[in-house]
């Protein structure tokens, strides 16, 4: 593999300056990423408008505040824009990725010579000014910039952040704060992370994924070499020494640096002591906490002191993510006790295991794994939460693509449940691969968890399945990127009644 290039490092030119943008018009403003960068962009004073193909909540919270609305694409918004805003036109166009040629005001505003920023050029002309913590891996991202967005606040440094999703306590994904640390979820998808330069980045993993982009795992790899590289001398690599990714690609730029080229600094944390890590947490140092859903977690340093910590999120992933963001906070200059207490105010993201209620002595949570690894992680949390009583899925495997390439790896992953439900393959942007379907989960999880290879025809099918077998002190949990979250409400209404029905039948 080489350093990155021009010519080798697939990185859009740089984001024009906050002030060069003039009016912004974006594209797909509904959407988690974009509405946020389009309200950091407001709230820093720069004049908004914007389109999406639905009618979503946040777009009324932009409107209140100023923002020119549309809803559904007409290259005629970008005129209304001007008669919106008493003649100001659209300077510059910012899209979402699935925004682009095709969409009739994209088009407008290349024919009219406007320049069209994709969405992380948006972001990383938001982040001009100031000193940028980026959280990077393949899975993880959203929780650990959550937390870190919150630690920072809490430690009264005023940060600007943009993550995946709306932080619990802060009330958004997104804020323009006044203090100098801009805190961003570096998405390595579709390459764009190579568009920030950040000071510190955390990598929390490095796995094969998104292989419908990358085409192989040794091009994951090497996207998060050159996001490595992208480090100033004098900024700080965090990366998760337990996960072989991430600790490989340390070694890889403590090699760089040893052979005299330019890489940053390299801290590591992880749970092998004496394996050399800055920070260290051990299952001796994890205790559950009173109510089960969260834990006591006790860091210890590479110089002999130990931080500890009341997490309210459980799962050993959740622990390490804190580890990071521990790290991160130190050599941001933040004390660690005053880090220690913004983590304990963390309560958690919008569908990272994410309470979702309570009926008839079940509990349910929601989360948005879709990856083998990430399924571990969440049943694992699950079974914490839920001590010796069973956990049940319902799964909803996400692109027809990571169905084919991980199919074995999921049933592994699911194995770990006492019972699951593995729903029809929510397609999102992808048309169906012959022979590839939700089948080919079921068919090896079958052998490894009896009663687990039928894939039931609709959601309603696998809810009234999981309802049926769950009984006081389980846990259900919701897994997927596509729409099972909406689940959630259904499995309580179920888990309601059937409650009901059991006190009728002994009345």
């Amino acid at each position: 593999m080489t350093r990155p290039t021009d010519e080798t490092t697939p990185v859009r030119p740089m984001a024009p300056s906050l002030a060069a943008l003039g009016r912004v018009h974006f594209l797909g403003l509904g959407g988690v990423g974009v509405s946020g960068i389009a309200r950091i962009m407001q709230q820093q004073g720069v004049p908004i408008s914007g389109t999406d193909a639905k009618d979503l909540p946040v777009m009324h919270e932009l409107e209140a505040a100023g923002a020119a609305v549309f809803v559904g694409y007409d290259a005629r918004n970008l005129d209304r824009v001007a008669q919106r805003a008493g003649g100001a036109g659209v300077d510059t166009v910012v899209a979402s990725s699935i925004a682009g040629p095709g969409n009739p005001e994209y088009d407008a505003a290349i024919a009219r010579g406007v320049p069209v920023l994709h969405r992380s050029q948006g972001l990383a002309a938001a982040m001009a000014g100031h000193r940028v913590l980026a959280v990077a891996g393949t899975h993880g991202k959203t929780t650990t910039s959550s937390m870190a967005a919150m630690t920072f606040t809490r430690a009264g440094a005023d940060p600007t952040f943009a993550v995946g999703a709306a932080v619990a306590g802060l009330g958004t994904n997104a804020r323009a704060g006044a203090g100098e640390w801009f805190i961003a979820e570096a998405d390595e998808s579709d390459g764009t992370l190579l568009n920030y330069r950040p000071q510190i980045a955390i990598v929390t993993n490095v796995e094969a994924d998104h292989l419908d982009f990358y085409g192989s795992a040794d091009a994951v790899v090497q996207v998060f070499r050159d996001f490595a590289l992208l480090l100033p001398p004098d900024g700080v690599l965090v990366a998760c020494a337990d996960d072989p990714g991430a600790l490989a690609l340390a070694q890889w730029v403590r090699a760089e640096a040893a052979a005299g080229r330019p890489a940053p600094r390299v801290v590591t944390y992880g749970s092998e002591p004496g394996r050399g890590d800055d920070l260290v947490l051990t299952d001796s140092d994890l205790a559950g906490t009173a109510g089960g859903t969260g834990q006591r977690v006790t860091f210890r340093w590479a110089g002999g002191r130990s931080t500890q910590v009341e997490l309210a999120v459980p799962g050993r992933h959740n622990a390490l993510n804190a580890a990071a963001v521990l790290l991160a906070a130190h050599y941001a200059g933040l004390e660690a006790e005053d880090a220690a207490g913004g983590l304990e105010a963390f309560r958690g993201t919008a569908r990272r295991f994410e309470f979702r209620g309570e009926r008839a002595g079940v509990r349910v949570f929601d989360d948005y794994a879709h990856h083998p690894t990430e399924v571990a992680a969440a049943i694992a949390a699950g079974r914490s939460v839920a001590g010796g009583h069973r956990v049940h899925v319902l799964f909803q495997p996400h692109l027809f693509s990571r169905t084919r390439d991980f199919a074995d790896g999921f049933a592994q992953a699911l194995s770990a449940a006492d019972g699951v439900r593995v729903l029809p393959v929510y397609a999102a942007r992808e048309e169906p691969i012959a022979g590839v379907d939700s089948t080919l989960i079921t068919r090896h999880l079958s052998t490894l968890l009896p009663g687990s290879g039928e894939v039931p025809e609709d959601a309603g099918a696998g809810v009234a399945g999981l309802v049926a077998a769950a009984r006081p002190g389980d846990v259900i949990l919701t897994m997927g990127a596509g729409d099972v979250t909406a689940q959630g409400g259904a499995i309580l209404a179920a888990l309601a009644d059937r409650d009901e029905e059991t006190l009728d039948g002994g009345r």
